[in-house]
């Protein structure tokens, strides 16, 4: 104890005034929860782009940090060299406090779990409970959001075609990726700013995902550490990693010496979003707060133009030169299994084959990327008509629109692995673990009393209450299959579908 209380004095003590005489761009000071940090040449690689970190400079920003971020993060991404001291005793409140991004209403007005009877009542209940910001990041989409839409409408698209009189009372969901056996197909989509929904973030989906026998997809940019995220699965549970690749050749090599040690099962590099998109919803909300905050205080300074707000000045912590050479060199530099993430049209799925990678993501960022761009299963139906060597020696996964388990089935039986699922994790996250957990048919065992979450969660689940995976294995029932083996396209009728797919003559001079 002598020797911390030693530590603790010898540690420089820093006034909110010389703080606030540090804002140049050649000399960049921010307090993070009572740590004094030089975060000078921050800005430009800040993931959420440079606005927010130039509005704190010079200042204390643990209220908008921790909105968002674990207390441990700082610590992770900022050298040690980096820290200057800590504020001075009288400096810090204890009672800071935080951007509003816990809507009281999560406290007050969410329903118990087992009155949620599927997906579309969970974003119900999200747009009703969920504050502004949080609400308009996770259902918000580019421009009109046509793709967002028809990422849904199109698994309507699709009928079943139930085979009858087939023995199956037993039934099975497992499925085979890269080796490792999971008892369901059902993934998350990786996002960023999961905190917005609940405070346990990462945490809480790393958990329920295990426990429900799937595995987490770790986001570059998580509200956790990626080390806290692997922490809270089992020991030696396979996961897999989201990679954005950075412009900046420092970053990039750091993230590449993390991956080397953590060995994730496969890095996802997300090649879909070069550049940010038009997303009107962030936009418009952020407008609103920027006139409250002029009107209130001192002119703030922000960024004008297309990188104008979070929703896409973001957009510099990605490298939009991203290209198939840069891939490769990246499987090769790490020998790690690599996917691509954002597979949008037969000829990439053919492309990310040529070099060798051991899987595709289809994917075109839940509409969030270009709007009006196919949706992701007429692109899965795509590739089984052109290509369908892919689906055979590629391992092929899903996103954008699965909101039914007979959606899942629909994706299995045209060629793909497994599905993942975006925004339904983010609407469970408010309730935490547990709303992982339920919608993934996993139940959950309360914890002790005093953790925090259990003030806010509901009554423990039972059997009967829980969603995806039941839904699951009733369609395959219902279509006469007791494994996901046994799915094929011959339990569909996909002829609407394949009236929109790219016609076989001008298809082949592309590829």
């Amino acid at each position: 104890m002598r020797l911390l209380a030693e530590l603790d004095m010898a540690e420089r003590k820093i006034t909110l005034e010389e703080l606030s005489q540090h804002v140049k761009d050649t000399d960049t000071w921010m307090a993070i929860n009572g740590t004094v940090w030089d975060i000078t040449g921050f800005a430009e690689l800040h993931p959420g782009g440079p606005d927010i970190i130039q509005e704190y400079s010079g200042g204390d920003a643990s209220g908008p940090y921790n909105s968002v971020h674990s207390l441990k993060l700082a610590e992770k991404n900022f050298e040690a060299s980096q820290k200057i001291g800590v504020l001075e005793a009288k400096c810090v409140d204890d009672k800071l406090p935080t951007e509003n991004t816990r809507n009281p209403r999560l406290e007050t007005d969410l329903p118990d779990l087992d009155e949620i009877i599927n997906l579309n009542d969970l974003e119900v209940v999200a747009e009703k409970c969920l504050n502004e910001r949080s609400w308009a990041y996770f259902s918000g989409a580019s421009n009109d959001g046509f793709t967002k839409l028809d990422n849904s409408e199109y698994y309507r698209k699709i009928l079943l075609r139930p085979r009858v009189a087939r023995a199956v009372q037993d039934v099975n969901t497992r499925t085979k990726i890269l080796d490792d056996v999971y008892d369901t197909p059902i993934f998350n989509a990786p996002a960023s700013l999961m905190m917005l929904a609940h405070p346990d973030a990462e945490m809480a989906l790393a958990k329920g995902l295990a426990a429900s026998g799937s595995t987490i997809i770790i986001p570059t940019l998580s509200s956790f550490s990626t080390e806290e995220i692997i922490e809270a699965l089992p020991a030696d549970h396979p996961f897999y990693f989201q990679l954005y690749v950075s412009p900046n050749e420092a970053a990039l090599e750091k993230m590449i010496d993390t991956l080397c040690k953590i060995r994730p099962k496969a890095i996802m590099i997300t090649a879909d979003l070069p550049i940010f998109s038009k997303r009107e919803a962030n936009e418009r909300y952020e407008k609103r707060i920027a006139k409250q905050k002029l009107a209130s205080g001192p002119k703030v300074t922000t960024a004008t133009g297309k990188k104008g707000g979070q929703a896409r000045s973001a957009g510099v912590s990605i490298d939009p030169n991203l290209c198939w050479s840069n891939i490769k060199c990246l499987k090769e530099r790490t020998g790690i299994p690599i996917f691509i993430k954002g597979i949008q049209c037969a000829e990439d799925a053919m492309q990310a084959w040529k070099i060798g990678c051991k899987g595709i993501y289809i994917s075109n960022h839940g509409g969030r990327a270009a709007d009006t761009a196919q949706p992701t299963i007429l692109t899965l139906a795509e590739i089984r008509l052109h290509c369908p060597f892919i689906l055979e020696e590629m391992e092929v996964i899903i996103d954008g629109g699965v909101r039914r388990g007979s959606d899942v089935l629909k994706a299995i039986c045209l060629g793909a692995k497994g599905v993942c699922l975006g925004r339904p994790f983010f609407y469970a996250l408010m309730y935490g673990e547990e709303g992982v957990r339920y919608i993934m048919q996993c139940e959950f065992k309360r914890p002790p009393a005093h953790f925090y979450f259990v003030q806010v969660f509901k009554p423990r689940l039972t059997a009967e209450l829980l969603v995806l995976k039941d839904e699951l294995e009733t369609a395959m029932q219902l279509c006469g299959i007791t494994s996901l083996s046994e799915a094929h396209i011959g339990l569909l009728n996909t002829k609407a579908l394949y009236r929109d797919v790219e016609t076989p003559g001008s298809l082949p001079s592309k590829l």
